[in-house]
């Protein structure tokens, strides 16, 4: 390393930055390796083409820039990725929060359809009760007939002619809108079933955006388990070498 002049190390810098072979990263972790590459690391050049490719051009950043320091360089590198670093925390925020509404959203969606999927349902149940106890009534009234004097069947059947409402009519309006509850609790169900895979997408997405490799990792280690294992499979063998000896004993 000795005998290679800066001159080509400079190039070769040079080369992995305009290639997308070397980033900030890589430019530190070399910087740090010796004093020489720490001096060549942090000379101007290396820095304007890192802002070059990373952010945009170094004359729109500043002006008197190719005047500066390489330090200056550095420097405005660092200001450019401390802003860009909270411009994208700031957009993951907004993100998780435009998600989190979502998941709000897609939840009141079902709890109104859980809602009227209730209401449809009970509804449903009194029609059919109803509908049921006149078919049943109806039955009993031709039942009775057979046997009924003629003048208890003259006051039924005037009975029946002063209400509002014939039997057959009522019948009939009770099975349209049984069917029609029917109709209804079906698009219920589809409707929640939609929401659902919709809130589940969802809250996948939310849980994606939410993740940190660091703080949600569980500290268990493989080695732990395995040392539980042995420490319960020694325990056992020593208390069925202990029970062994009483019975011996």
């Amino acid at each position: 390393m000795g005998g290679v002049p800066d001159e080509l190390w400079r190039q070769i810098l040079e080369m992995g930055i305009q290639n997308s072979k070397l980033n900030y990263k890589d430019l530190c972790c070399i910087s740090i390796s010796c004093r020489r590459l720490h001096r060549l690391s942090s000379e101007d050049s290396l820095w304007l083409l890192l802002l070059s490719s990373d952010f945009s051009s170094p004359n729109q950043l500043n002006p008197n820039l190719n005047n500066a320091t390489s330090a200056s360089a550095k420097s405005t590198y660092k200001i450019k990725f401390d802003r860009e670093k909270a411009r994208k925390v700031a957009a993951h925020r907004r993100a998780v929060l435009r998600k989190e509404s979502e998941v709000l959203e897609f939840e009141r969606k079902i709890r109104e359809i859980e809602s009227g999927l209730r209401q449809e349902t009970e509804k449903m149940r009194d029609t059919a009760a109803e509908l049921s106890n006149l078919h049943k009534a109806r039955q009993a009234y031709v039942a009775l007939n057979v046997w009924q004097p003629e003048v208890i069947r003259g006051r039924q059947k005037q009975i029946v002619e002063q209400s509002a409402v014939p039997v057959e009519s009522r019948v009939h309006s009770l099975e349209m809108e049984l069917k029609l509850c029917r109709q209804r609790i079906s698009s219920f169900d589809k409707a929640y079933s939609y929401e659902k895979r919709r809130l589940e997408m969802a809250m996948e997405q939310l849980a994606s955006l939410k993740y940190h490799p660091l703080r949600d990792h569980k500290f268990i280690s493989h080695g732990d388990k395995e040392g539980n294992k042995k420490r319960k499979k020694l325990k056992t063998s020593h208390n069925s070498v202990i029970g062994s000896t009483y019975r011996l004993v």
